[in-house]
């Protein structure tokens, strides 16, 4: 055919230098090669690294307190403003009971007929309200006490009447107000100097109406007055010496007792009875 060329293999030329191919067996050694050049390398590089990073099982060091240093310093800090609350409480004063010497008004005192002081009492709250005086008439008050009785074998607790026949009127007086109070059917005067009614003191008016701080202890205030005193006269109701007057020198609260000293063919001899043994004169 007339050609010299015996290989199918095309020989390209770059100007006047012939490039020959490259064999893919030969590259194939030489890829390996730099393979296992690099190999030593890129190991110990990565060993390297793995001996500058921290391991990844130790926790990392901070400044921010564990969660358990966090728990226990919110506990702390709650107990204490527990303890900053309580202590406010405590030093925080109880609230003041108005006194009723602030209230509006004077406080006079009114003499009525013995035993009719809750009807005259009506019959003033009942003028009041008719006469249309509740600006200047503001209240009418029965002081009570507790007292210590004797009955059926028992001690009691009773309330009985501070003063009997009298009341206690919270008004602002003028000519009106007297009028309408002194002409109320039982009142029999106004308490004072003369005829010109006199106001109460702070003293008389809190000590008559017991006032009482707000949330007291209920042991704490004062013991009821006993139904007898000491220095008075009685009357014997039972016994060998029943109708004899004598006065008491003694009382022995805890066993309902009296010691009266009784005149006994002109001598005094104290004699041991019960409460319900004497009475009043």
């Amino acid at each position: 055919m007339g050609s010299d060329v015996t290989s199918s293999e095309t020989v390209e030329t770059d100007g006047d230098n012939p490039i020959e191919p490259e064999s893919s067996v030969e590259a194939e050694p030489v890829e390996a090669e730099a393979a296992s050049d690099d190999a030593p390398a890129e190991a110990v590089a990565d060993a390297e690294v793995a001996a500058d990073e921290p391991a990844e099982d130790a926790a990392p060091a901070t400044d921010e307190p564990a969660a358990g240093d966090e728990a226990g310093a919110g506990d702390s800090a709650e107990g204490a403003d527990a303890e900053d609350a309580e202590g406010a409480e405590e030093a925080a004063p109880a609230p003041k009971v108005q006194s009723p010497y602030d209230k509006p008004g004077r406080w006079y005192v009114l003499h009525t007929q013995s035993g009719y002081e809750k009807k005259v009492k009506s019959n003033i709250e009942a003028r009041t309200g008719s006469m249309n005086m509740e600006e200047r008439i503001y209240e009418v008050v029965i002081p009570m006490e507790d007292v210590v009785e004797f009955k059926n074998g028992k001690k009691v607790v009773v309330q009985k009447k501070v003063f009997p026949g009298y009341l206690l009127c919270r008004m602002r007086l003028d000519d009106d107000s007297w009028f309408v109070v002194r002409n109320t059917p039982g009142v029999t005067g106004f308490v004072g100097a003369g005829n010109k009614p006199s106001p109460l003191p702070r003293k008389d008016v809190e000590g008559f109406l017991s006032v009482k701080e707000e949330g007291e202890d209920p042991a704490r205030k004062g013991r009821p007055r006993l139904e007898y005193e000491m220095g008075e006269t009685v009357r014997v109701k039972e016994g060998p010496f029943a109708d004899f007057q004598g006065e008491i020198v003694e009382i022995n609260e805890d066993q309902l007792k009296v010691k009266v000293l009784v005149n006994i063919f002109g001598r005094e001899t104290p004699v041991e009875l019960e409460f319900a043994q004497v009475g009043k004169l």
